[in-house]
């Protein structure tokens, strides 16, 4: 596995997310240095099924999901990190959220910047601080936690 790439495509995404539609939030990735930080995007459609009820007349991306496509980048970058991927039986689930600010509304026909960077790592345990932008103007920011589990089946 070749962890110096520094761009994946929706494919690569994948293969390191487990999640899928319509909860897959990470449509690329433009930066990815192992070991520091990350860079995906995130392209709003007026198409996404929260926009039926969040709000009808004036569609506006829920502050929860732009935190979730934050987490998702961390997972990314935690999984690249460690040169692991969710098929080997693991997950980086969020364990936590500090600091969360929300600036403005996010659009459907916005294309969401999201930022990550490694703050620390112990343990399986990690530590990241997230960025949102639209248009370079920062819509959401949090200091995120996540940590490596085993996947649990039923």
């Amino acid at each position: 596995m070749d962890n110096s790439q520094e761009t994946l495509d929706i494919y690569e995404v994948l293969k390191y997310l487990p999640h899928r539609y319509p909860f897959l939030l990470i449509d690329r990735v433009i930066e990815c240095k192992v070991g520091e930080s990350l860079t995906g995007i995130k392209n709003v459609s007026y198409n996404e099924p929260y926009f039926q009820g969040h709000f009808p007349d004036r569609p506006v991306m829920p502050g929860v999901l732009i935190l979730e496509a934050l987490a998702q980048a961390t997972g990314i970058l935690a999984f690249r990190t460690s040169n692991k991927r969710p098929e080997e039986g693991l997950l980086y689930y969020l364990v936590g959220i500090d600091d969360a600010r929300f600036k403005h509304p996010v659009e459907p026909g916005d294309q969401l910047m999201l930022k990550v960077k490694v703050i620390k790592s112990k343990r399986g345990v990690w530590k990241f601080n997230g960025e949102a932008s639209v248009d370079g103007n920062m819509v959401a920011n949090a200091m995120l936690m996540c940590a490596e589990r085993p996947a649990v089946s039923s």
